[in-house]
Protein backbone atom coordinates (compact mmCIF):
# COMPACT_ATOMS: atom_id res chain seq x y z
CA UNK A 1 0.00 0.00 0.00
CA UNK A 2 1.14 3.53 -0.85
CA UNK A 3 -0.38 6.63 0.69
CA UNK A 4 -0.50 10.31 -0.14
CA UNK A 5 -2.30 13.14 1.63
CA UNK A 6 -5.52 12.53 -0.30
CA UNK A 7 -5.17 9.02 -1.69
CA UNK A 8 -4.53 5.37 -0.87
CA UNK A 9 -2.98 3.18 -3.57
CA UNK A 10 -3.40 -0.55 -2.99
CA UNK A 11 -3.46 -3.81 -4.88
CA UNK A 12 -6.87 -4.55 -6.41
CA UNK A 13 -9.06 -7.19 -4.80
CA UNK A 14 -12.06 -8.93 -6.28
CA UNK A 15 -14.41 -6.53 -4.49
CA UNK A 16 -12.96 -3.73 -6.68
CA UNK A 17 -14.05 -5.34 -9.95
CA UNK A 18 -17.39 -3.46 -10.16
CA UNK A 19 -15.74 -0.06 -9.68
CA UNK A 20 -12.98 -0.88 -12.17
CA UNK A 21 -15.52 -2.19 -14.69
CA UNK A 22 -17.50 1.06 -14.39
CA UNK A 23 -14.36 3.10 -15.15
CA UNK A 24 -13.41 0.84 -18.07
CA UNK A 25 -16.96 0.99 -19.50
CA UNK A 26 -17.16 4.79 -19.49
CA UNK A 27 -16.95 6.10 -23.07
CA UNK A 28 -14.95 9.17 -21.92
CA UNK A 29 -12.26 6.84 -20.54
CA UNK A 30 -12.50 4.49 -23.52
CA UNK A 31 -11.99 7.40 -25.89
CA UNK A 32 -8.28 7.35 -24.95
CA UNK A 33 -7.89 3.58 -24.66
CA UNK A 34 -9.12 2.46 -28.06
CA UNK A 35 -12.68 1.90 -26.86
CA UNK A 36 -14.59 0.88 -23.80
CA UNK A 37 -14.00 -2.46 -22.10
CA UNK A 38 -16.90 -4.79 -21.45
CA UNK A 39 -17.07 -6.64 -18.13
CA UNK A 40 -15.13 -9.66 -19.41
CA UNK A 41 -12.31 -7.48 -20.77
CA UNK A 42 -12.26 -5.43 -17.57
CA UNK A 43 -12.06 -8.59 -15.45
CA UNK A 44 -9.23 -9.86 -17.68
CA UNK A 45 -7.42 -6.56 -17.04
CA UNK A 46 -7.84 -7.01 -13.28
CA UNK A 47 -6.58 -10.60 -13.59
CA UNK A 48 -3.46 -9.34 -15.40
CA UNK A 49 -2.90 -6.70 -12.71
CA UNK A 50 -3.24 -9.30 -9.94
CA UNK A 51 -0.79 -11.58 -11.79
CA UNK A 52 1.72 -8.72 -11.97
CA UNK A 53 1.43 -8.21 -8.20
CA UNK A 54 1.89 -11.94 -7.60
CA UNK A 55 4.94 -12.12 -9.85
CA UNK A 56 6.64 -8.76 -9.22
CA UNK A 57 5.17 -7.33 -6.03
CA UNK A 58 3.82 -4.28 -7.85
CA UNK A 59 1.32 -3.39 -10.53
CA UNK A 60 -1.53 -0.99 -11.22
CA UNK A 61 -2.91 0.12 -7.89
CA UNK A 62 -6.54 0.86 -7.13
CA UNK A 63 -6.71 4.51 -6.12
CA UNK A 64 -9.09 5.30 -3.26
CA UNK A 65 -9.88 8.82 -2.18
CA UNK A 66 -9.20 9.04 1.58
CA UNK A 67 -12.12 11.42 2.16
CA UNK A 68 -14.80 8.88 1.19
CA UNK A 69 -12.89 5.61 0.46
CA UNK A 70 -14.31 5.66 -3.08
CA UNK A 71 -12.33 3.93 -5.84
CA UNK A 72 -11.70 6.75 -8.31
CA UNK A 73 -9.16 5.12 -10.60
CA UNK A 74 -6.04 3.09 -11.15
CA UNK A 75 -2.42 4.22 -11.18
CA UNK A 76 0.72 2.19 -11.03
CA UNK A 77 3.73 0.58 -12.56
CA UNK A 78 3.90 -2.74 -14.32
CA UNK A 79 5.89 -4.67 -16.87
CA UNK A 80 4.71 -3.87 -20.37
CA UNK A 81 2.79 -6.84 -21.82
CA UNK A 82 4.30 -9.02 -24.54
CA UNK A 83 1.94 -7.68 -27.22
CA UNK A 84 3.43 -4.16 -27.06
CA UNK A 85 6.59 -2.77 -28.73
CA UNK A 86 7.75 -1.53 -25.31
CA UNK A 87 7.91 -5.09 -23.92
CA UNK A 88 10.63 -5.50 -21.31
CA UNK A 89 10.10 -2.00 -19.92
CA UNK A 90 8.36 -0.92 -16.74
CA UNK A 91 5.48 1.41 -17.52
CA UNK A 92 3.60 3.87 -15.36
CA UNK A 93 0.01 4.51 -16.28
CA UNK A 94 -3.32 5.71 -15.00
CA UNK A 95 -7.03 5.78 -15.71
CA UNK A 96 -9.68 7.56 -13.67
CA UNK A 97 -13.40 8.01 -13.46
CA UNK A 98 -14.21 11.22 -15.35
CA UNK A 99 -15.64 12.91 -12.26
CA UNK A 100 -12.15 12.64 -10.74
CA UNK A 101 -10.42 14.32 -13.71
CA UNK A 102 -8.86 17.74 -13.33
CA UNK A 103 -8.28 17.53 -9.58
CA UNK A 104 -4.62 16.51 -9.56
CA UNK A 105 -5.28 12.92 -8.50
CA UNK A 106 -3.44 11.34 -11.45
CA UNK A 107 -0.30 13.40 -10.84
CA UNK A 108 -0.41 12.85 -7.06
CA UNK A 109 -0.85 9.09 -7.34
CA UNK A 110 1.61 8.73 -10.22
CA UNK A 111 4.29 10.66 -8.31
CA UNK A 112 3.90 8.23 -5.39
CA UNK A 113 3.97 5.19 -7.69
CA UNK A 114 7.00 6.50 -9.59
CA UNK A 115 8.91 7.13 -6.36
CA UNK A 116 7.97 3.67 -5.12
CA UNK A 117 9.28 2.10 -8.33
CA UNK A 118 12.58 3.93 -8.00
CA UNK A 119 12.79 2.88 -4.33
CA UNK A 120 12.52 -0.72 -5.60
CA UNK A 121 15.63 -0.13 -7.71
CA UNK A 122 13.95 0.20 -11.10
CA UNK A 123 16.35 2.31 -13.15
CA UNK A 124 13.90 3.61 -15.74
CA UNK A 125 10.13 3.90 -15.93
CA UNK A 126 8.38 4.83 -19.15
CA UNK A 127 4.93 6.15 -19.98
CA UNK A 128 3.21 6.16 -23.33
CA UNK A 129 -0.03 7.49 -24.70
CA UNK A 130 -1.67 8.53 -27.92
CA UNK A 131 0.06 11.47 -29.55
CA UNK A 132 -3.24 13.37 -29.25
CA UNK A 133 -3.69 12.72 -25.51
CA UNK A 134 -2.31 16.02 -24.30
CA UNK A 135 -3.80 15.66 -20.81
CA UNK A 136 -1.80 12.50 -20.10
CA UNK A 137 1.29 14.06 -21.61
CA UNK A 138 0.84 17.01 -19.23
CA UNK A 139 0.83 14.56 -16.29
CA UNK A 140 4.02 12.99 -17.63
CA UNK A 141 5.67 16.40 -17.82
CA UNK A 142 4.50 17.32 -14.31
CA UNK A 143 6.17 14.11 -13.11
CA UNK A 144 9.43 15.30 -14.66
CA UNK A 145 9.38 12.67 -17.38
CA UNK A 146 11.23 13.45 -20.61
CA UNK A 147 9.80 12.97 -24.08
CA UNK A 148 11.84 10.40 -26.03
CA UNK A 149 10.76 10.68 -29.70
CA UNK A 150 13.14 7.90 -30.81
CA UNK A 151 10.88 5.43 -28.98
CA UNK A 152 7.54 6.58 -30.39
CA UNK A 153 5.54 3.75 -31.96
CA UNK A 154 2.32 2.73 -33.66
CA UNK A 155 0.17 0.86 -31.14
CA UNK A 156 -0.32 -2.67 -32.54
CA UNK A 157 -3.75 -3.14 -30.96
CA UNK A 158 -5.16 -0.19 -32.90
CA UNK A 159 -5.93 -0.30 -36.62
CA UNK A 160 -4.15 1.66 -39.34
CA UNK A 161 -5.75 5.08 -39.61
CA UNK A 162 -6.99 5.09 -36.00
CA UNK A 163 -6.08 8.56 -34.67
CA UNK A 164 -4.97 6.95 -31.38
CA UNK A 165 -2.49 4.58 -33.05
CA UNK A 166 0.55 6.94 -33.05
CA UNK A 167 1.97 6.83 -29.52
CA UNK A 168 4.55 9.01 -27.81
CA UNK A 169 6.94 7.74 -25.15
CA UNK A 170 8.22 9.57 -22.09
CA UNK A 171 10.85 8.25 -19.66
CA UNK A 172 11.98 8.94 -16.11
CA UNK A 173 15.05 7.87 -14.22
CA UNK A 174 15.73 8.26 -10.51
CA UNK A 175 17.31 11.54 -9.58
CA UNK A 176 20.66 11.29 -7.82
CA UNK A 177 20.77 12.33 -4.22
CA UNK A 178 22.64 15.60 -3.62
CA UNK A 179 26.30 14.88 -3.08
CA UNK A 180 26.03 11.19 -3.85
CA UNK A 181 24.59 8.44 -5.96
CA UNK A 182 20.96 7.53 -6.25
Amino acid sequence: MIGTDRLVLRAPVDADRDAIAAINADPRVGAWLGGVRDRAASDDFVDRIQAQFAQHGFGFYVVERRADRRVIGLTGIWHVPDDNPMVGQVEIGWRYAPDAWGQGYATEAARAALDYGFDLGIDEIIAFTARTNLASQAVMRRLGMTYDPARDFEHPQLTDGDPLRPHVVFAARPKPYPGGEA
